[in-house]
């Protein structure tokens, strides 16, 4: 026992194993949000892409690319779990 009354155990790593794909997943999926914009200034045929697939915003060499589709799902999935929260 230590001094707070916990006792220390040991973690081997075959618990971290359900972390790793989608870490890995998570990891790739932001390499390639950060290539989006970047993509979209070397290669003008991704404004051709319909608009709800992907959101380009060009100003003064400022590129904003976004995906409405991404933003749609991302507040439906934080709006079922405050709604799972609550109950």
């Amino acid at each position: 026992m230590s001094e707070r009354g916990f006792e220390m155990t040991t973690v081997d790593a075959n618990s971290y194993q359900a972390f790793i794909i989608p870490g890995i997943i998570l990891i790739l999926m932001g390499v390639i949000l950060l290539a989006v914009p970047f993509l979209a200034r070397l290669v003008p045929s991704v404004q051709k892409l319909p608009p709800i697939l992907i959101w380009v915003y060009r100003s003064d060499g400022f590129y904003f690319v976004t995906s409405p589709i991404l933003i749609i799902v991302s507040l439906i999935s934080i709006a079922v779990y405050l709604l799972r929260a609550r109950s």
